[in-house]
């Protein structure tokens, strides 16, 4: 199948760096260290080789763990107001034609960064792609979570699910429509989420898809649902998505994810589209990681999402 023909400029113009040191998504600790990681990493250096202007606006505003009462969906309404704040971040860079690169922090934040994207868009009478690259499928709601962990619900508010003032941060209702939204390397879920995706009909490639099709297959047909019939992609990547013998500081690690390479060609191939609007990186636990090799291999992942080629 062909990719869709390029809609945007091969290589940004400019990138925003948005960091969010959210744990309170998580019940394991650490994940609220990834964006410092990441800004250790080779990240900069390696964007601003391409050519791309790097401004970093530092990190969203969140309140220490230990300050707060309850845990899980206790702290709902905490993460509701650090995504409604990154939300108006996200859609004021995309309005003012910046790719915002949002540095996690647990996945929880997509409910706002998603949601940004999802409004500066729909100001422009266009809905938004959503491509997920995880392990798991994070669409619980508070209602159906075995664990009460948000990180695990993001998708499901998105949707429109869930809790209210967290499923309504996007002027666009819902922030993502079902067949706008597509799973890539999916080998871990619980029973209520598979009930879910099929209900909806979402569209989800698991890493049987990819191990039976290829990546190239899997990819050029996730770009296809993510693309048709919107104005542009926001790809969410959970870094556990990854094999955690080369990502190995995550929180939630499954065996069997992603080769390395097989990454590199899924960014290689969203960068090819010229759809990216903007990116999440999320889940970097550098307590579990060693020698920040974790950020590191991320860091070079976004390159690839942002136009580095081999040759």
């Amino acid at each position: 199948m062909m990719r869709p023909l390029q809609t945007r400029p091969p290589c940004p113009v400019a990138v925003q760096l948005i960091g969010v040191p959210l744990d309170l998504g998580a019940s394991r600790r650490g994940v609220d260290m990834g964006p410092s990681a990441m800004r250790l990493s080779s990240l900069v250096p390696q964007l601003e080789r391409l050519g791309v202007r790097v401004t970093d606006t530092g990190n969203v505003a969140v309140p220490d763990r230990s300050t707060l009462l309850g845990g899980g969906n206790g702290f709902l309404d905490v993460i509701t107001e650090v995504c409604a704040d990154l939300a108006a971040r996200t859609a004021a860079a995309v309005r003012a034609g910046v790719r915002p690169l949002v540095l996690g922090g647990d996945h929880s934040l997509a409910a706002g960064s998603v949601a940004g994207t999802a409004t500066a868009l729909h100001e422009e009478h266009h809905r938004t792609g959503l491509i997920w690259l995880d392990a798991h499928a994070d669409i619980n709601t508070p209602a159906n979570s075995l664990s009460g962990n948000v990180h695990g619900m993001p998708v499901a508010h998105l949707l429109g699910h869930g809790h209210a003032p967290l499923a309504s941060l996007s002027s666009a209702v819902p922030a993502i429509r079902p067949e706008h939204l597509v799973y890539v390397g999916l080998r871990d879920l619980d029973d209520a989420e598979k009930a879910t995706i099929r209900a909806l009909g979402i569209r989800a490639f698991t890493m049987r898809d990819i191990d039976e099709r290829g990546l190239r297959a899997v990819m050029d047909d996730a770009v296809t649902i993510a693309t048709t019939g919107t104005g542009g992609v926001h790809l969410s990547c959970d870094v556990d998505w990854i094999d955690p013998q080369e990502a190995p500081g995550v929180g939630t690690p499954v065996r069997g994810g992603a080769t390395l390479r097989e990454a590199h060609l899924a960014m290689e191939i969203i960068h090819d589209t010229g759809a990216l609007v903007a990116m999440d990186l999320v889940e970097i636990n550098p307590i579990l990681d060693s020698r920040n090799a974790t950020a590191e291999l991320a860091a070079d992942l976004i390159a690839s999402a942002f136009g580095r080629h081999i040759l």
